[in-house]
């Protein structure tokens, strides 16, 4: 492994976990000790829709906020799991950058629903509820592993399920659950926002190495991938007005670069050559750079986590290989 390559992997110590998972893990821990010591404190640093305006620094600090002990084990347990998997493959900058943008969008989206709501119902619950969490992020940190390692195996409840399916079993069980439990509006929305957001995030925004590109387009991480395939053409129709609206001026925009080089002769050609070799270079890069980052977490964790970590970088390593092929 080069020295340039080893410069830019997370920091991480004995347990394989980062700085950064960890350092927001005190962040969880120490939010929660404030609202057992000052149980006021919640009214200003949960999201209570009355009350976001003027505190409106409520719809960051919410998601950093949890109020009961299982919420704060449960957050800082996914939090510590999910990142050690997510941050190698990300950089710690823009694992930051995924979780204030998720926590920000989802609790914008939750004070004008809880709005919505309150004008359609009249029901002041929605207006008063201390609504907080890191439900949210830790939902997108589970469309982050659907998009990076889809087919993985993982066991649930003794049953084998495929990474790709496991945000849709969350929001379904939330759902479901919503029925039984009265507090539902305190986590329903934020879980459901997260995995949407996050999506839309990692589907049309996040930047990529492959020549400057940004978002997935692929159709294994389409909207309608997150439902049963008897769903999907029911789906698409309504998930391609979004992608219109967000892709469709970049899509005319390439579509005319395309025309207006097709015009001189050879042209056409000659840049599709170098597009091709730049994207080539771009994915051997960043290949590169993922399987740097899973060799070195090979050498710090130990038994199953090291079995998993190995076979992420044999998939790389055949993906590389495919590639390179293709190219």
């Amino acid at each position: 492994m080069s020295a340039s390559s080893a410069s830019t992997l997370p920091p991480v110590g004995k347990s394989g976990f980062t700085k950064l998972c960890k350092g927001l893990a005190v962040v969880l821990f120490l939010g929660h000790i404030v609202i057992r010591l000052f149980p006021s404190a919640v009214t200003y640093l949960a999201l209570i829709p009355s009350r976001t305006i003027p505190f409106a620094w409520n719809l960051v600090t919410s998601g950093y906020i949890e109020q009961t002990i299982s919420g704060v084990i449960v957050s800082i347990v996914g939090l510590l799991v999910l990142g050690k998997v997510l941050e190698p493959l990300w950089g710690a900058k823009e694992l930051l950058k995924f979780i204030f943008l998720v926590n920000l969008s989802t609790s914008a989206c939750v004070f004008v629903t809880a709005i919505i709501l309150y004008y359609i119902t009249q029901q002041e619950i929605y207006l008063y509820t201390p609504l907080s969490g890191f439900y949210g992020v830790l939902s997108g940190f589970l469309v982050g592993i659907k998009q990076i390692l889809p087919d993985q195996e993982i066991t649930l409840f003794l049953l084998n399920i495929k990474a790709k399916w496991i945000p849709s079993l969350v929001a379904f069980i939330s759902v479901s659950l919503s029925f039984f439990m009265k507090d539902s509006v305190s986590y329903i929305p934020i879980i459901l926002f997260g995995i949407y957001l996050s999506w839309i995030y990692l589907r049309y925004f996040q930047k990529r190495l492959e020549a400057g590109l940004k978002g997935d387009p692929s159709d294994e991480f389409s909207f309608s991938s997150f439902f049963p395939e008897f769903l999907r053409p029911v789906l698409d129709p309504i998930a391609s007005v979004f992608h219109t609206l967000v892709c469709g001026r970049s899509e005319r925009s390439e579509a005319n670069d395309q025309t207006l080089d097709g015009l001189l002769p050879g042209s056409y050609s000659i840049e599709a050559n170098r597009r091709r070799e730049r994207g080539q270079r771009a994915l051997e890069q960043r290949l590169a750079e993922k399987l740097a980052a899973l060799e070195q977490r090979c050498a710090v964790l130990s038994g199953d986590s090291s079995k998993f970590a190995e076979r992420i970088v044999d998939s790389f390593s055949c993906h590389r290989h495919e590639l390179k092929i293709a190219m």
